[in-house]
């Protein structure tokens, strides 16, 4: 542990319970929901009709109390640092998850939805798949397409790696183990979303993020990962 500690590499979920993790989490979440919806109301946009800036104020009004919890309870329970305790950390052999998110996004999710949708033809369609994301683009005109990259390519994976992987399955880890808190972990990040059609595809690229993480014991290639996925999904999008 000492020597984990002083490399800067210490062992992931040591130091948050359970109960830690679940308040924690579900403070965020209320708090977050709720600040999210005030800008949106505030702003009298109707919903799936917003605009992009609409989208981007209430993305940053989900993420600023969740990262704000997550300060508090590693200065509370952790370490007292962010960057340690959520295994935040970067190097050029990260750059591999640009491929992984590829393939994510062109074989791993495809494979996936390739027998569910002989079975549920209408249900799990792509374009049921693919009908936020595209609602999402097609409002993006001008200067307020680059505010939509910088929400789903940039904002999105790093703070969502933060919460999901860094914290949920961090922690998780130290108390489940690898295998256990990878299946939870993978299921918490797609519920979450509150997509049904999009749960199989979540759920399995989350694994692979999870898999990253646990390989790693750190988020840089699970970020680059989630950024080239989402930014490869709006490629697909603008090109039909």
């Amino acid at each position: 542990m000492d020597q984990q500690r002083s490399n800067g590499h210490r062992e992931q979920g040591t130091d948050f319970t359970f109960p830690v993790l679940v308040f924690g989490w579900v403070g965020a979440f209320l708090v977050a929901n709720i600040l999210s919806a005030i800008i949106f109301g505030a702003s009298g946009a109707v919903s799936g009709e917003e605009p992009i800036w609409v989208a981007g104020a209430s993305a940053l009004g989900l993420w600023v109390p969740f990262l704000g919890v997550l300060y508090g309870l590693c200065g509370r329970y952790g370490s007292g640092s962010f960057v340690r305790d959520y295994a935040i950390g970067f190097r050029p052999s990260d750059l591999l998850g640009v491929p992984i998110g590829i393939a994510s996004q062109l074989v791993f999710v495809n494979l996936v939805y390739l027998p569910l949708r002989a079975i549920f033809p209408d249900t799990l369609s792509a374009d049921r798949v693919e009908n936020r994301e595209k609602d999402l683009f097609d409002r993006a005109h001008g200067g307020w397409l680059v505010v939509l990259v910088l929400v789903v390519v940039v904002g999105a994976p790093v703070v969502e790696e933060i919460v999901y992987r860094g914290f949920v399955h961090g922690t998780l880890r130290g108390l489940l183990g690898d295998g256990v808190a990878l299946i939870l972990a993978a299921a918490w990040f797609a519920l979450i979303h509150f997509a049904p059609v999009e749960y199989p595809g979540l759920f399995v690229f989350a694994v692979v993020l999870g898999l990253c993480f646990q390989r790693t014991r750190r988020l840089g290639l699970p970020i680059v990962a989630h950024m080239a996925f989402n930014a490869t999904g709006l490629i697909l999008v603008a090109g039909n």
